[in-house]
Protein backbone atom coordinates (compact mmCIF):
# COMPACT_ATOMS: atom_id res chain seq x y z
CA UNK A 1 0.00 0.00 0.00
CA UNK A 2 1.65 3.40 -1.07
CA UNK A 3 2.17 5.92 1.47
CA UNK A 4 -0.37 8.95 1.76
CA UNK A 5 2.42 12.23 2.52
CA UNK A 6 1.20 15.92 3.24
CA UNK A 7 3.96 18.54 2.06
CA UNK A 8 3.93 21.81 4.42
CA UNK A 9 6.41 24.36 2.65
CA UNK A 10 5.78 28.19 1.76
CA UNK A 11 7.34 27.73 -1.36
CA UNK A 12 5.21 26.92 -4.69
CA UNK A 13 8.40 26.36 -6.35
CA UNK A 14 9.84 23.31 -3.79
CA UNK A 15 6.43 22.28 -3.12
CA UNK A 16 6.32 21.08 -7.07
CA UNK A 17 9.63 19.82 -6.79
CA UNK A 18 9.12 17.60 -3.73
CA UNK A 19 5.66 16.79 -5.21
CA UNK A 20 7.35 15.91 -8.26
CA UNK A 21 10.05 13.70 -6.45
CA UNK A 22 7.17 11.84 -4.51
CA UNK A 23 4.72 11.13 -7.69
CA UNK A 24 7.65 9.85 -9.78
CA UNK A 25 8.97 7.25 -7.05
CA UNK A 26 6.03 5.02 -7.14
CA UNK A 27 5.62 4.05 -3.19
CA UNK A 28 3.83 7.46 -2.35
CA UNK A 29 0.04 8.43 -2.85
CA UNK A 30 0.22 12.59 -2.38
CA UNK A 31 -2.64 13.62 -0.51
CA UNK A 32 -2.12 17.57 -0.14
CA UNK A 33 -0.35 20.26 -0.05
CA UNK A 34 -0.23 23.09 2.49
CA UNK A 35 1.36 26.64 2.09
CA UNK A 36 1.64 26.80 5.62
CA UNK A 37 0.71 25.30 9.42
CA UNK A 38 -2.73 26.49 9.05
CA UNK A 39 -3.40 25.02 5.57
CA UNK A 40 -1.60 22.22 6.70
CA UNK A 41 -3.90 21.27 9.52
CA UNK A 42 -7.08 20.92 7.85
CA UNK A 43 -5.71 19.06 5.06
CA UNK A 44 -4.25 16.47 7.56
CA UNK A 45 -7.47 16.43 9.88
CA UNK A 46 -9.08 15.31 6.34
CA UNK A 47 -6.40 12.97 4.78
CA UNK A 48 -4.94 11.96 7.76
CA UNK A 49 -1.44 11.24 6.40
CA UNK A 50 1.13 8.59 7.22
CA UNK A 51 3.92 10.93 7.09
CA UNK A 52 4.27 14.64 5.87
CA UNK A 53 7.47 17.09 5.08
CA UNK A 54 7.63 20.37 6.65
CA UNK A 55 9.58 23.49 6.05
CA UNK A 56 10.74 25.73 9.40
CA UNK A 57 10.12 29.11 7.64
CA UNK A 58 6.90 29.91 6.80
CA UNK A 59 4.39 32.91 7.67
CA UNK A 60 1.87 32.48 10.35
CA UNK A 61 3.33 29.86 12.18
CA UNK A 62 7.26 28.40 12.13
CA UNK A 63 7.39 24.92 11.54
CA UNK A 64 9.22 24.34 14.82
CA UNK A 65 6.09 25.44 16.50
CA UNK A 66 3.92 23.68 14.40
CA UNK A 67 5.86 20.49 15.34
CA UNK A 68 5.46 20.64 18.76
CA UNK A 69 1.61 20.90 18.47
CA UNK A 70 1.76 18.04 16.36
CA UNK A 71 3.71 16.11 18.71
CA UNK A 72 1.05 17.06 21.53
CA UNK A 73 -1.70 17.43 19.67
CA UNK A 74 -2.02 14.12 16.83
CA UNK A 75 1.67 12.42 16.69
CA UNK A 76 2.52 11.53 13.24
CA UNK A 77 5.90 10.61 11.59
CA UNK A 78 7.67 14.21 10.35
CA UNK A 79 10.82 14.54 8.18
CA UNK A 80 12.02 18.02 8.59
CA UNK A 81 12.79 19.50 4.83
CA UNK A 82 14.51 22.84 5.55
CA UNK A 83 18.16 25.36 4.95
CA UNK A 84 17.30 25.76 8.71
CA UNK A 85 17.85 22.14 9.27
CA UNK A 86 21.41 21.49 7.44
CA UNK A 87 24.32 19.27 9.23
CA UNK A 88 24.89 21.35 12.35
CA UNK A 89 22.10 23.93 13.02
CA UNK A 90 20.30 24.47 15.93
CA UNK A 91 16.93 23.69 14.34
CA UNK A 92 17.80 20.10 13.16
CA UNK A 93 18.76 19.05 16.91
CA UNK A 94 15.85 20.91 18.34
CA UNK A 95 13.19 19.30 15.25
CA UNK A 96 14.32 16.23 15.97
CA UNK A 97 13.99 16.52 20.07
CA UNK A 98 10.90 17.78 19.90
CA UNK A 99 10.05 14.72 17.86
CA UNK A 100 10.90 14.77 14.16
CA UNK A 101 11.78 11.14 12.38
CA UNK A 102 14.66 12.72 9.95
CA UNK A 103 15.90 16.23 9.13
CA UNK A 104 17.00 16.69 5.96
CA UNK A 105 18.44 20.23 4.45
CA UNK A 106 17.81 21.64 1.27
CA UNK A 107 19.73 21.66 -1.44
CA UNK A 108 21.41 24.97 -2.42
CA UNK A 109 20.82 24.30 -6.06
CA UNK A 110 18.07 21.71 -6.38
CA UNK A 111 20.70 18.84 -6.49
CA UNK A 112 18.69 15.67 -7.55
CA UNK A 113 20.66 13.42 -5.19
CA UNK A 114 19.28 15.32 -2.24
CA UNK A 115 15.21 14.94 -3.54
CA UNK A 116 16.44 10.96 -4.07
CA UNK A 117 17.28 10.61 -0.55
CA UNK A 118 14.18 12.93 0.69
CA UNK A 119 12.08 9.75 -0.82
CA UNK A 120 14.23 7.34 1.13
CA UNK A 121 13.82 9.08 4.70
CA UNK A 122 10.38 9.78 4.41
CA UNK A 123 9.34 6.07 3.45
CA UNK A 124 11.02 5.03 6.26
CA UNK A 125 10.07 7.59 8.26
CA UNK A 126 6.13 6.30 7.70
CA UNK A 127 6.36 3.38 9.29
CA UNK A 128 8.04 5.11 12.04
CA UNK A 129 5.93 4.58 15.44
CA UNK A 130 5.22 7.96 17.05
CA UNK A 131 3.96 8.98 20.13
CA UNK A 132 2.57 11.93 21.94
CA UNK A 133 4.73 13.69 24.33
CA UNK A 134 2.81 14.30 27.41
CA UNK A 135 5.11 13.87 30.72
CA UNK A 136 8.34 12.92 28.41
CA UNK A 137 11.21 13.78 30.96
CA UNK A 138 11.96 12.00 34.02
CA UNK A 139 12.55 13.35 37.40
CA UNK A 140 15.98 11.89 39.10
CA UNK A 141 16.12 10.39 41.80
CA UNK A 142 17.69 11.75 45.32
CA UNK A 143 19.50 8.64 46.49
CA UNK A 144 21.83 6.52 44.57
CA UNK A 145 24.80 4.34 45.37
CA UNK A 146 26.52 3.35 42.26
CA UNK A 147 27.78 -0.33 42.26
CA UNK A 148 30.71 0.60 39.99
CA UNK A 149 29.41 -0.36 36.93
CA UNK A 150 29.60 1.52 33.37
CA UNK A 151 26.60 2.11 30.88
CA UNK A 152 27.00 1.94 27.17
CA UNK A 153 23.97 3.07 25.00
CA UNK A 154 23.51 2.25 21.59
CA UNK A 155 20.94 4.60 19.60
CA UNK A 156 19.18 5.39 15.95
CA UNK A 157 15.98 6.47 14.44
CA UNK A 158 14.20 8.40 17.35
CA UNK A 159 17.13 8.23 19.43
CA UNK A 160 17.33 11.78 20.44
CA UNK A 161 14.02 12.30 21.71
CA UNK A 162 14.71 8.69 23.66
CA UNK A 163 18.11 10.06 25.09
CA UNK A 164 16.44 13.13 26.21
CA UNK A 165 14.12 11.16 28.33
CA UNK A 166 16.61 8.55 29.52
CA UNK A 167 18.92 10.93 30.89
CA UNK A 168 17.11 12.91 32.24
CA UNK A 169 16.60 9.93 34.68
CA UNK A 170 19.95 10.43 35.48
CA UNK A 171 21.11 11.58 38.76
CA UNK A 172 24.04 14.27 38.84
CA UNK A 173 25.94 11.37 40.48
CA UNK A 174 25.49 8.62 37.61
CA UNK A 175 27.09 5.70 36.40
CA UNK A 176 29.15 6.80 33.78
CA UNK A 177 27.86 6.38 30.45
CA UNK A 178 29.07 6.09 26.49
CA UNK A 179 26.69 6.94 24.00
CA UNK A 180 26.96 5.77 20.57
CA UNK A 181 23.96 7.72 18.60
CA UNK A 182 23.82 7.02 14.63
CA UNK A 183 23.74 10.79 13.88
CA UNK A 184 25.97 12.91 11.37
CA UNK A 185 29.17 14.10 13.11
CA UNK A 186 27.81 18.23 12.19
CA UNK A 187 24.95 17.54 14.37
CA UNK A 188 26.82 15.99 17.84
CA UNK A 189 27.79 19.07 18.69
CA UNK A 190 24.78 20.76 19.09
CA UNK A 191 23.69 17.52 20.49
CA UNK A 192 25.58 17.30 23.59
CA UNK A 193 25.21 20.83 24.28
CA UNK A 194 21.48 20.35 24.34
CA UNK A 195 21.53 17.43 26.52
CA UNK A 196 24.41 19.02 29.14
CA UNK A 197 21.95 21.85 29.77
CA UNK A 198 18.99 19.49 29.93
CA UNK A 199 20.04 16.73 32.24
CA UNK A 200 21.68 17.00 35.74
CA UNK A 201 24.82 14.66 34.89
CA UNK A 202 28.15 16.57 32.81
CA UNK A 203 27.70 15.61 29.08
CA UNK A 204 29.93 16.18 26.88
CA UNK A 205 31.51 14.93 23.15
CA UNK A 206 33.92 11.96 24.19
CA UNK A 207 38.00 12.55 23.88
CA UNK A 208 40.27 10.06 23.58
CA UNK A 209 41.78 8.95 26.84
CA UNK A 210 39.12 10.19 29.45
CA UNK A 211 39.08 8.32 32.55
CA UNK A 212 35.51 8.14 33.23
CA UNK A 213 33.60 9.35 36.58
CA UNK A 214 30.85 8.98 38.43
CA UNK A 215 28.35 11.84 36.71
CA UNK A 216 29.66 11.88 33.49
CA UNK A 217 28.21 11.45 30.32
CA UNK A 218 30.34 10.61 26.97
CA UNK A 219 28.70 10.75 23.23
CA UNK A 220 30.66 9.02 20.38
CA UNK A 221 31.90 11.97 18.41
CA UNK A 222 31.54 10.53 15.13
CA UNK A 223 33.15 11.25 12.11
CA UNK A 224 35.96 8.80 11.04
CA UNK A 225 36.19 7.22 14.67
CA UNK A 226 34.64 4.65 16.87
CA UNK A 227 33.75 5.53 20.15
CA UNK A 228 35.36 2.04 22.51
CA UNK A 229 35.80 1.05 25.85
CA UNK A 230 39.23 0.34 27.72
CA UNK A 231 39.97 -0.65 31.30
CA UNK A 232 42.64 2.05 32.99
CA UNK A 233 42.96 1.22 36.59
CA UNK A 234 40.12 -0.02 37.97
CA UNK A 235 37.81 1.98 35.99
CA UNK A 236 36.65 2.54 32.45
CA UNK A 237 38.81 5.06 29.68
CA UNK A 238 37.57 6.07 26.20
CA UNK A 239 39.20 5.19 23.48
CA UNK A 240 38.57 6.69 19.26
CA UNK A 241 39.75 4.92 17.13
CA UNK A 242 39.62 5.38 13.25
CA UNK A 243 38.65 2.26 11.41
CA UNK A 244 36.11 1.22 8.69
CA UNK A 245 32.54 1.50 9.12
CA UNK A 246 30.37 -1.56 11.22
CA UNK A 247 27.25 -2.72 9.49
CA UNK A 248 27.04 0.55 7.48
CA UNK A 249 27.71 3.15 10.08
CA UNK A 250 30.54 5.28 12.14
CA UNK A 251 30.76 5.47 15.04
CA UNK A 252 29.09 1.73 15.46
CA UNK A 253 27.27 0.62 18.57
CA UNK A 254 28.61 -2.86 17.98
CA UNK A 255 32.40 -1.95 18.23
CA UNK A 256 31.09 0.14 21.69
CA UNK A 257 29.93 -3.24 22.91
CA UNK A 258 32.66 -5.68 21.62
CA UNK A 259 35.21 -3.24 23.11
CA UNK A 260 34.19 -3.80 26.63
CA UNK A 261 33.53 -7.50 26.55
CA UNK A 262 36.65 -8.00 29.37
CA UNK A 263 34.76 -5.41 31.41
CA UNK A 264 31.68 -7.44 31.00
CA UNK A 265 30.52 -8.22 34.48
CA UNK A 266 30.52 -4.47 35.18
CA UNK A 267 28.86 -3.52 32.43
CA UNK A 268 24.92 -2.41 31.64
CA UNK A 269 24.55 -2.14 28.04
CA UNK A 270 21.02 -0.42 26.54
CA UNK A 271 19.71 -0.70 22.97
CA UNK A 272 17.37 2.05 22.21
CA UNK A 273 14.76 2.99 19.07
CA UNK A 274 16.72 2.43 15.73
CA UNK A 275 16.67 1.09 12.14
CA UNK A 276 18.53 -1.91 11.55
CA UNK A 277 20.69 -4.38 13.94
CA UNK A 278 23.76 -2.19 14.49
CA UNK A 279 24.59 -3.72 18.29
CA UNK A 280 22.53 -6.79 18.51
CA UNK A 281 25.50 -9.04 18.04
CA UNK A 282 27.41 -7.05 20.70
CA UNK A 283 24.81 -7.04 22.93
CA UNK A 284 24.56 -10.56 22.79
CA UNK A 285 28.36 -11.11 23.35
CA UNK A 286 28.15 -8.78 26.33
CA UNK A 287 25.42 -10.74 27.67
CA UNK A 288 27.17 -14.47 27.27
CA UNK A 289 30.71 -12.55 28.78
CA UNK A 290 27.94 -11.69 31.88
CA UNK A 291 27.03 -8.32 31.37
CA UNK A 292 23.53 -7.05 32.41
CA UNK A 293 21.84 -5.65 28.76
CA UNK A 294 18.17 -4.20 28.46
CA UNK A 295 16.44 -2.91 25.37
CA UNK A 296 13.70 -1.12 24.69
CA UNK A 297 10.37 -2.62 23.88
CA UNK A 298 8.18 -2.33 20.50
CA UNK A 299 5.19 -0.09 21.90
CA UNK A 300 7.85 2.86 22.92
CA UNK A 301 10.38 2.35 19.98
CA UNK A 302 10.26 5.01 17.05
CA UNK A 303 11.49 2.33 15.07
CA UNK A 304 11.72 -1.36 16.35
CA UNK A 305 15.21 -2.36 14.44
CA UNK A 306 17.95 -2.72 16.69
CA UNK A 307 16.52 -3.74 20.01
CA UNK A 308 13.98 -6.47 18.17
CA UNK A 309 17.16 -8.60 16.52
CA UNK A 310 19.30 -7.98 20.10
CA UNK A 311 16.01 -9.38 21.91
CA UNK A 312 15.27 -12.32 18.74
CA UNK A 313 18.89 -13.09 19.36
CA UNK A 314 18.84 -13.95 23.25
CA UNK A 315 20.77 -10.62 23.91
CA UNK A 316 18.27 -8.47 25.70
CA UNK A 317 18.18 -9.58 29.53
CA UNK A 318 15.32 -7.25 30.34
CA UNK A 319 12.45 -5.40 27.94
CA UNK A 320 11.08 -2.38 29.01
CA UNK A 321 9.54 0.82 27.49
CA UNK A 322 11.26 4.17 27.28
CA UNK A 323 10.03 5.64 30.42
CA UNK A 324 11.26 2.71 32.17
CA UNK A 325 14.61 2.34 31.13
CA UNK A 326 16.24 5.16 32.93
CA UNK A 327 14.72 3.10 35.92
CA UNK A 328 16.15 -0.32 35.07
CA UNK A 329 19.81 1.35 34.24
CA UNK A 330 19.61 2.66 38.32
CA UNK A 331 18.28 -0.44 39.35
CA UNK A 332 21.39 -2.63 37.45
CA UNK A 333 23.90 -0.04 38.59
CA UNK A 334 23.21 0.65 42.44
CA UNK A 335 24.83 -1.51 44.78
CA UNK A 336 21.73 -3.79 45.84
CA UNK A 337 21.61 -6.93 43.78
CA UNK A 338 18.17 -6.79 43.13
CA UNK A 339 18.94 -5.62 39.30
CA UNK A 340 16.05 -7.15 37.38
CA UNK A 341 13.21 -5.70 39.71
CA UNK A 342 11.96 -1.52 38.69
CA UNK A 343 13.16 -0.93 42.51
CA UNK A 344 16.14 1.67 43.07
CA UNK A 345 18.13 0.52 45.93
Amino acid sequence: MKKKVVIVDDSRTMRGLIAQCLETDGRFDLVGQAADPYEAREIIKRTVPDVITLDVEMPRMDGLTFLEKIMRLRPMPVVMFSTETHAGSVSAVEALSLGAVDCLGKPRMGAAETFQELAERVFVAASARVQGRANRLAKPPSDYDWNGSTVLIGASTGGVDALERVLSGMPINCPPILISQHMPQTFLTSFAERLSAMVAPEVALARDGESLQQGQIRIAPGGDVHLLAGLYRAGVQTRLETGPKCNGHRPSVDVLFDSARTLAPRVVSVLLTGMGRDGADGMLRLRQAGAHTIGQDRESSVVYGMPRVAAELGAVAETRSLDEVATAILAATCRSKRRRTARLC
